[in-house]
């Protein structure tokens, strides 16, 4: 029977089209380490790689296996920059500041395909962006937004598209204009994660899978991380979880929320489909954003239903084919072969958030939808700072970011709240 994941619905299209997983053995017994990380997604997977070609003695546990949260399950595009847009930044920390920002993004797209070329992993990368503006107001934003790019923060791969290139970029006329950028692209996330958890088993990382973190304790200048059969000591601790801390800590949970979001695959859709025809992804203005991109071999896989309740939906391929329909009309009854979700770790102002948490404890995460290309690069972070240069990964651990309203018992449904009523302005 296919393996299903028990913290994420449904089972992907990534799982079924990389062969059989590597699996990896569950801690038994006390362990002594240099750096125990928590969390076998990209973050956590990509620090144990750096570290352990550094020479470091590390050990990371995951509670399922890797890749079961978003890192293996997300949409696989790259993005450029920061979440939010660079001018969005400059306007808030000042041009300085938001350069910074945006090279330090800039180089992390760069780490992610220089690493999965250095160590032969085929993440399926395919070239292009496009993002697009659901309502006319935007209009002038997404013009302003490509010429800022080039003048103001040294990007000039970005370039605005009228109704009717956005129409024929898109294959659908449900947009009003939009933007596309040259320089980034989209891949197969899960291949980045098989192939990542490799690199760092061979250069001497010990990696376990199926073991739950029961609790992190400090003292006697040592970190002490609790499993169901064993122990690790360490000197330092990475807390690499991201939408999925539950109770592990509760500073990381007052600031980090998950919400889940949910893909669909078609059948291949032809060569003579309208659909994306020059293989770009895409990304929309709603604040409940929507996103899409066809695969290698075709296929159009669609994500845009956010849940911020409690509950996953009942049946992900109705919600997934609605939202298909409404861009695509002719696709109204289109196969959709598998249906799968995930969660996303999101901060009140959708930056990540990068904290000590207790004495030699740091957690990272909370990349609001744009972790593929920053969580890989923040691995890389988090072990220059354990070699003992923590200027860069500074860069995002100064950024202020507030708890959530509400504590532990109130947040979620304030959240639902304010969010649904984002969603709802989406649509007006």
């Amino acid at each position: 029977m296919p393996y299903q994941s028990p913290i994420s619905p449904g089972r992907s299209w990534y799982e079924d089209t990389v062969g059989p997983r590597p699996e990896y053995p569950a801690l038994d017994g006390d362990r002594q380490c240099d750096v125990v990380i928590i969390g076998g997604g990209f973050t956590g997977l990509s620090a144990a790689a750096h570290l352990a070609k550094a020479g470091t003695n590390v050990v990371l546990i995951d509670a399922h296996r890797f890749g079961d949260g978003a890192s293996g399950r997300n949409g696989g595009q790259l993005g450029t920059g920061q979440r939010a847009w660079a001018e969005e930044l400059e306007a808030e920390y000042g041009i300085s500041r938001a350069k910074a920002l945006f090279d330090l993004a800039e180089e992390a797209k760069t780490h992610l395909l220089d690493f999965a070329a250095a160590n032969r992993i085929e993440i399926d990368y395919m070239p292009g962006q496009l993002s697009v503006a659901h309502k006319r107001r935007y209009v002038d934003d997404y013009k302003a937004h490509a010429e800022i790019m080039a003048s103001r923060f040294g990007y000039p791969h970005i370039s605005f598209m009228d109704a009717n290139e956005t129409a024929e970029r898109i294959g659908s006329t449900r947009y009003f204009v939009g933007t596309r950028d040259t320089g980034t692209g989209h891949i197969h996330p899960l291949k980045l994660v098989i192939g990542t958890a490799k690199v760092a088993a061979a250069a001497g990382a010990h990696l376990f899978e199926r073991t739950p973190s029961t609790g992190i304790t400090c003292g006697g200048g040592k970190v002490r991380v609790t499993t169901p059969k064993g122990t690790i000591s360490a000197e330092k601790c990475l807390i690499a979880v991201n939408a999925y801390g539950g109770n592990l800590e509760p500073v990381s949970a007052a600031h980090i929320m998950p919400i889940g979001s949910f893909i669909g695959a078609t059948v291949p859709l032809g060569p003579d489909s309208k659909v994306l025809p020059g293989g770009e992804a895409v990304d929309d203005s709603r604040f409940v954003v929507r996103y899409f991109r066809k695969s290698k071999d075709g296929r159009l896989l669609f994500g845009g239903r956010e849940i911020y309740a409690v509950n996953d939906p009942k049946d992900i391929h109705i919600h997934i084919r609605r939202q298909i329909a409404e861009l695509y009309p002719d696709l109204k009854d289109v196969e959709i072969t598998h249906g799968w979700g995930g969660y996303v770790g999101i901060t009140v102002p959708r930056k990540p958030f990068v904290r000590e948490v207790m004495p030699k404890v740091i957690s990272i995460g909370g990349y609001s939808g744009h972790g593929v290309m920053l969580s890989n690069f923040f691995g890389k972070l988090y072990a220059e700072t354990v070699a003992g240069n923590r200027d860069r990964l500074k860069l995002i651990e100064d950024l202020k970011i507030p708890p959530f309203p509400g504590g532990r018992r109130l947040r979620t449904p304030l959240l639902f709240l304010a969010l649904n009523w984002f969603a709802l302005r989406d649509r007006i």
